[in-house]
Order: C-alpha cells, then sequence, then structure tokens
C-alpha cells in the first residue's frame, strides 16, 4: 500500500521543543478519543554545504549522526509524555523518522492522516513569532485537518468541561469544521458553540444614514433560522451533544476570540465564504490560528491539495 492508503490516525510533529512537547499530549489526548494509533514525526533536514569548505566545520558524517541521535532522544521523549497524558497501549504509540525538507515532508504525510498536530513554534523560533514556519505551512498546505497547539494550553482537567467553539458561515469549509466540531465535542462529551456572524463588518460599519428600513432584529431571526438549518442535520447526527447558538452582526474573528477564553478548542475552516478558488487559508482562519490560546483545528480536506 502507498502512505495514502494506509491512515496513521492522528500523527504529531516532533521536533524537541516545549511547544512540541504540548502538541504531542494533546494529540495522544485526542488518539484517545478517537480510539486510533498515534505517530509521533521528527523530520530530518538536510544537510547544506558552503561552496567552500569552512574552517573547523564538523564532518558531514559525524553532523549526520548527531541529527540522527537528536532525532532518537526527541522522539523517546515525545513518547514518554504521550504515554502520561493518555491511556493508550505502548503499542498504540509509533515513531518514526523522516528525512527531507521538514515543511513539504510533513505536507506529504498528512495525505495518511486523520489529523496533525503541531505546536504553534518550534525549535529556533523567534519569541516574538505568532506562527512557526512549520505550523504555517502545514495550516497552508496539509490534506487533512490540522490542530496548532499553543504551548499555554497543555491538557489540564481544568479545561475538560469547556466547549468547543465553531464558527460557521455557510461556506463548504464551514461545512466540514462543523463536521470536526461536532465530532469532537461528542468524544469529550463537553457542549458545542456554533457561532455565525452575518456580515464581515461591525456595526460601526454601517452607515448610518439609508439603512432605516434594515431592522437588526429582523435580520437577526432570519440568520437565526438559517444557522438553525445549517446545524439540524448534524444535531440529528449527534443527539449527544448540546449546541449553544450565537447570531452576531460583527466581524467573525474578535467574537470568536471572545469565546475562546472559556473554550478548550475552536474549529474554524480552511477558507470561508469569501475565499477564492486557489485560496490556501482565509482571513479568520489565519487570524484565529495566530492570536487564540486554545488549540486550533483548521478544517483542511484531502480535496484541498495544493
Amino acid at each position: 500500500m502507498t502512505r495514502g492508503e494506509s491512515p496513521q490516525g492522528v500523527i504529531a510533529g516532533v521536533d524537541g521543543s516545549a511547544c512540541s512537547t504540548t502538541a504531542v499530549q494533546w494529540a495522544a489526548h485526542d488518539a484517545e478519543l478517537r480510539g486510533v494509533p498515534l505517530t509521533l514525526v521528527y523530520v530530518v533536514a538536510p544537510i547544506i554545504l558552503a561552496a567552500e569548505p569552512w574552517p573547523e566545520v564538523t564532518a558531514p558524517a559525524e553532523y549526520t549522526q548527531w541529527q540522527e541521535d537528536e532525532a532518537d532522544q526527541a522522539l523517546a521523549r515525545a513518547r514518554e509524555a504521550a504515554l502520561a497524558a493518555s491511556a493508550l497501549s505502548a503499542e498504540q504509540v509509533s515513531t518514526e523518522i523522516l528525512h527531507g525538507p521538514i515543511v513539504s515532508t510533513l505536507v506529504d504525510l498528512s495525505d495518511s492522516a486523520d489529523l496533525f498536530v503541531v505546536g504553534c513554534r518550534g525549535q529556533g523560533a523567534v519569541s516574538r513569532a505568532l506562527l512557526g514556519s512549520v505550523s504555517s505551512g502545514l495550516v497552508h498546505h496539509a490534506h487533512c485537518p490540522v490542530a496548532v497547539i499553543h504551548e499555554e494550553t497543555p491538557p489540564t482537567a481544568a479545561t475538560a468541561g469547556a466547549p468547543v467553539i465553531v464558527g460557521i458561515d455557510g461556506s463548504a469549509c464551514s461545512e466540514y469544521a462543523t463536521e470536526i466540531a461536532f465530532d469532537e465535542a461528542s468524544r469529550r462529551g463537553v457542549d458545542l458553540v456554533a457561532m455565525h456572524a452575518w456580515s464581515d463588518m461591525g456595526p460601526i460599519d454601517f452607515a448610518s444614514v439609508n439603512w432605516a428600513p434594515i431592522e437588526w432584529r429582523n435580520i437577526k431571526v432570519a440568520e437565526e433560522e438559517v444557522l438553525a438549518e445549517r446545524l439540524a442535520g448534524w444535531r440529528e447526527r449527534y443527539p449527544d451533544v448540546t449546541v449553544h447558538r450565537h447570531v452576531v452582526c460583527d466581524r467573525p474573528t474578535p467574537r470568536l476570540l471572545e469565546r475562546a477564553q472559556s473554550a478548550q478548542l475552536i474549529v474554524v475552516g480552511s477558507h470561508g465564504r469569501g475565499g477564492f478558488e486557489g485560496m490556501l487559508l482565509g482571513s479568520v482562519g489565519a487570524a484565529i490560528v495566530n492570536s487564540a490560546l486554545i488549540p486550533v483545528i483548521v478544517a483542511r480536506t484531502r480535496s484541498a491539495k495544493s
């Protein structure tokens, strides 16, 4: 079988950083909830030598061995963390060392995953960076949903009962995000908060004149009916999930981030109703991944290969 024909369950990228460890812990818990195996992957980047040998440069063979040793040690620590953070058995957690450009190698690997989990920043990331190159590459190009985990949010009992949030705008990507959100809420035994922003403008952006016939309360009722219709099928499929619907006349990003302060997970589409063919990540998804302090799942699909 090719890799794409043999799903590996949840895959987590490992690089030895603290953020990576938090991501592994979260991935282990999610794999346990899904009843699928967890694969921990470390990518060894190729060595790029200078045209002219530099003085006192470590021999390539020695450096290659050092890279392998670092990968082995990082994976060993990650596996230990995964087993400690979940009820997965030793047989359910495997490790793999791959060689090649980090982002493209992980993107190729994502074709065989149910979910790919990475830390928001890895080794060597600039402290002020919002999103590392690896996590950014995956949320833009992966062939499966991607969970980005922030180092500020290790799994704890305190957040176990917090809800899952999903942003719904009526797009195809939003529909897939809704499916993922219901599934995650059901497995975790928590409520789901479904938020729909009927406009991409805030209230202050509307002109004060020529809008007299428009009553927000009338639009709100209509949009609530639309949201209820979009959720109806999923509520029938997941009757155990209690859904809280919120319709707002505002930009979606600030409202989602506000709700995220009391949630354990937020799910967004890879691009929304304003997206265009070929778009890799919409403005809302990008803002949420960069700004939320809780885990974020970007609902990328296998058909979204780029």
